[in-house]
């Protein structure tokens, strides 16, 4: 189990920030609560680059692995549903182009420092697995419709 992350709101950094700050000795991540914007995550510079070396090492050795051995991909393929459980819901085709796509695209933003693709990626193939678990879902969107439904409209947003 995963230890809780130490949290606090962005008004403590601003009015205590000695305090706030110091609390870094106690945590690796500090997860700062806004009103008015998306949380932040405040850790120290030394500890985001032990991370980033950590996730390249472990991209890196992935990748070569993938590349390099006999049976690699067949081997990721078996481990697959036991780091994702919701691959077992994607046909075998599917399952193998995901693999592929995974590595590739984990040792491409390796390369450039930025991991979006990465969790884009796996949201997108999650995605795809939840429309196949449930068959109503998966029949209306990869059935034949004849039906011309008109113009979409541009969506509003809401204030």
């Amino acid at each position: 189990m995963a230890p809780e992350r130490a949290a606090v709101n962005f008004s403590e950094l601003v009015n205590k920030n000695k305090q706030t700050l110091a609390r870094l000795r106690e945590t690796p991540r500090l997860l700062l609560h806004r009103r008015d914007g998306e949380d932040l995550l405040l850790t120290t510079a030394t500890r985001a680059e032990q991370d980033r070396t950590v996730v390249s090492a472990a991209t890196r050795m992935l990748a070569a692995f993938a590349r390099r051995e006999p049976g690699s991909l067949e081997l990721l393929l078996d481990i697959l549903p036991e780091a994702f459980p919701w691959v077992r819901f994607l046909p075998e085709p599917d399952i193998h182009a995901f693999a592929v796509e995974l590595v590739d695209t984990m040792r491409a933003a390796d390369s450039v420092d930025n991991s979006a693709s990465v969790a884009q990626l796996l949201v997108a193939w999650q995605h795809t697995a939840e429309a196949h678990s449930d068959p109503e879902l998966l029949a209306a969107l990869t059935g034949h419709h004849d039906d011309d439904y008109g113009q979409a409209h541009t969506p509003r947003h809401a204030s």
